[in-house]
């Protein structure tokens, strides 16, 4: 009943991850071809987060006492109101107002107000032993339809080339990706059951208040590294620094998010040997040294082949965090919870892609790739010491 159960959430967000797969590419070209600098197109992409982690906190502070199907509807009608804004507007003003209040997400992940609602519902219809395996489905079907959407992300190109038409006119047209993905989510949430949400009366965080805050300290370090390298600012290093065509760039990255996707699913079993914080430590380090990496070498080969293979080890401590921050609370604070460690998340990850549009932007090294590489590393290994602090995280 509990895997019937949680299948609208994972179609729901394998919708919205093709169509985040999609405009992740198609965002920073489409900016670049209005004439925007790659500092403009930065600061653009951190509106979007910002914008991201507000609604986020919004839904975490008033919406927590409707229940889930509800705040996912209207979350819904949100996303596709943002394809439908950035479609329309062209100049740089009213395209930062939809970026800060839509949905639009430029990230590989996810950094919208969706998650801590599905997280939390999906943690709710799951056994505790099966946490971590179901995360890793749900991980997986994004990242799968992610990958696919980065792949037809030259599609309005392609089209204007066969038609003969403006590549800019139908470059807008694919921000209609949105709308469509809305649509087809929401179709799967109207799919789930009633849920109530969980509440004892008491604050929404109340025994495990210390340690989530710690924890959510220690993700936004690591989400402030993952900010310099978000899937749109990687189009702009590998296209300006090695001169990469379209196509390469998207099969590029859809290979790595789909490697990404694909290694979660042994995530569940290496948590299952060695522990949530284990699998998350000792597979992120090597992945945080290949992006360094990455930002240094010359040779655009040796660059992809570095980020090819972080792909196969960054992704697999997603659904070991996620299944620890739901297994140290108590389950009337999992919506809380899933909300305080995400929207601190979303704000960090929304301070850096500024500043590495600036960095790509006045050096042909990939400073980006080397700081968030260096950030990535240290939360690793201040999540290490403090697992060996506290015993809920052993």
């Amino acid at each position: 009943m509990a895997q019937q159960s949680t299948r609208p959430l994972v179609a729901a967000r394998a919708v919205r991850g093709f169509a985040d797969g999609f405009v992740s590419i198609l965002l920073a070209q489409y900016l670049h071809d209005l004439g925007f600098s790659d500092a403009r197109i930065g600061v653009i992409v951190t509106a979007t987060l910002v914008g991201s982690a507000a609604l986020t906190l919004y839904a975490g502070l008033r919406w927590s006492r409707y229940a889930a199907r509800t705040v996912l509807l209207a979350s819904s009608v949100l996303m596709a109101l943002t394809g439908v804004g950035f479609a329309t507007f062209q100049r740089f003003w009213p395209l930062m107002v939809v970026a800060v209040v839509g949905t639009l997400n430029p990230s590989a992940g996810d950094v919208s107000l969706f998650l801590p609602t599905e997280q939390s519902a999906l943690a709710e219809l799951t056994p505790d032993a099966g946490r971590t395996g179901r995360f890793a489905v749900y991980n997986l079907a994004a990242g799968m339809a992610a990958a696919v959407g980065a792949l037809a992300s030259p599609m309005p190109r392609w089209i204007a080339d066969w038609r003969g038409g403006d590549p800019l006119q139908y470059e807008r047209f694919g921000f209609l990706v949105y709308v469509v993905a809305a649509v087809a989510a929401a179709w799967c949430y109207r799919r789930l059951r009633r849920m109530a949400r969980p509440s004892s009366g008491r604050a929404p965080l109340h025994r495990s208040r210390g340690v989530v805050i710690r924890l959510s300290a220690l993700f936004s370090l690591d989400a402030a590294g993952g900010g310099f390298v978000v899937q749109s600012l990687l189009v702009l290093y590998l296209g300006e620094r090695f001169h990469l065509n379209r196509g390469t760039v998207a099969a590029t990255l859809a290979v790595t998010s789909l490697l990404a996707a694909w290694s979660q699913l042994i995530s569940a079993r290496l948590a299952a040997r060695i522990g949530m914080v284990r699998t998350m430590v000792f597979t992120h380090l090597p992945a945080n040294a290949l992006l360094i990496t990455a930002g240094i070498v010359p040779s655009a080969p040796v660059a992809i082949g570095c980020l090819v293979l972080r792909s196969l080890l960054s992704s697999m401590d997603v659904p070991a965090r996620q299944a620890l921050v739901m297994a140290v609370v108590d389950p009337d604070e999992r919506a809380a919870a899933a909300s305080v460690t995400a929207v601190p998340r979303s704000l960090a990850s929304a301070a850096t892609p500024a500043l590495a549009g600036l960095l790509f932007e006045h050096s042909a090294i990939g400073w980006p790739l080397i700081i968030g590489g260096a950030m990535k590393a240290a939360y690793d290994l201040l999540l290490y010491r403090l697992a060996h602090e506290h015993i809920e995280l052993r």
